[in-house]
């Protein structure tokens, strides 16, 4: 290459080599297998678990279009507080245009050190595009939360518990272990459970939880290349009893979040509420390489307990409620009232 082409100066044996394995991963056509070079493997380039700095928002790229889509931005993390909501697609990172660009290569972009400003542009599901200057900050990976639930005229709901799962890290089970104890001895009639900002995590943690709200039956089916497949399987026992559960679910619900709605689903354990969910069915590997950098690799495909695959489609609610922009705005939770009426309207038929 060197000797033969035109403007010798140009050639870079590094930049060469890094496009070579670059061109090999894009010819797979699996936005999900992504090349993470050495400069960007060294600073951690994957934010399933631990603490790192940025905006506090889960990317991913559309598996039809290629855009690089924002699953969901953590809780009260700067990307929220700026306004960036599941769904987004990143347009431009500091005036850089996003088109053709990996996950990594977002992820790159995005992230920096405390304190510093970055400026994106998103497309919002209406097709409005808004400019957001973000200041990063150290982001603390979340996993569980407690709310109080409240009804539409702004008054507690008793008898109803919440919670919210924004992540499957090791801390996960755990975590949920203490809230599942509490709502089960504060004798709540019902639970509604939040994936709407969940992106996924850990396999054997989204396992894990999903086995405390089922007694027996599969949790999912991995099919690796060769057809061959591994079934998880729920235990007997369970540390949510045979409390009522609505899951809330949307366009921020990917992967583990996503096997784990689908499992409280096909069992009949939950009701699912709100919006299609992102479609996200692969099981992930990360392999280091020889050069320092790693290979993210789809290794499987997972399937619900009824058998179907997820990947590129979603799941699709029981109860589709769509949050409007005005809902947003205003702070209205319109899936969450849905989610109240159905586990209320469920509480009066067994009293009947």
């Amino acid at each position: 290459m060197h000797e033969d082409f035109v403007n010798p100066d140009a050639v870079n044996p590094d930049l060469l080599h890094e496009g070579a394995i670059q061109g090999l991963i894009d010819s797979l056509g699996d936005a999900h297998t992504v090349y993470i070079s050495p400069a960007d493997f060294a600073v951690g380039i994957d934010i399933i678990s631990g603490a790192f700095e940025g905006i506090g928002a889960q990317v991913d790229q559309d598996p039809v279009s290629g855009a690089i889509v924002i699953v969901a931005p953590f809780r009260d993390s700067p990307a929220e507080k700026a306004g960036i909501v599941p769904g987004d697609v990143l347009i431009s990172v500091n005036g850089e245009s996003a088109e053709g660009w990996s996950v990594a290569d977002a992820v790159k972009k995005i992230r920096g050190p405390q304190g510093t400003d970055v400026t994106l542009v998103v497309r919002h599901e209406d097709q409005t595009e808004v400019e957001v200057t973000i200041k990063r900050d150290t982001i603390e990976v979340p996993t569980v939360f407690a709310d109080e639930v409240k009804g539409e005229d702004g008054n507690p709901i008793d008898n109803l518990a919440y919670l919210e799962i924004q992540q499957f890290t090791e801390q996960t089970p755990g975590n949920l272990d203490q809230e599942l104890a509490r709502v089960v001895d504060a004798g709540y009639e019902g639970l509604i459970l939040d994936l709407r900002r969940n992106p996924g995590g850990g396999l054997d943690s989204t396992v894990q939880v999903a086995d405390m709200f089922l007694n027996d039956g599969i949790i999912l089916t991995q099919v690796d290349r060769d057809g061959k497949e591994t079934v998880y399987e729920a235990h007997e026992g369970t540390e949510a009893g045979d409390l009522p559960i609505v899951v809330l679910v949307g366009p921020g619900s990917a992967s583990g979040s996503e096997v784990l709605a689908a499992a409280l689903h096909d069992h009949g354990r939950a009701t699912l509420i709100g919006e299609k969910t992102f479609g996200k069915g692969s099981v992930n590997h990360i392999r280091n390489l020889s050069n320092g950098g790693a290979l993210y690799v789809t290794i499987a495909r997972w399937r619900t307990p009824n058998g179907d695959l997820i990947e590129g489609v979603g799941l699709e609610p029981d109860v589709p409620v769509a949050l409007t922009p005005e809902d947003v705005e205003a702070n209205r939770d319109t899936q969450l009232f849905a989610a109240i009426k159905t586990l209320q309207g469920g509480a009066q038929a067994q009293q009947q």
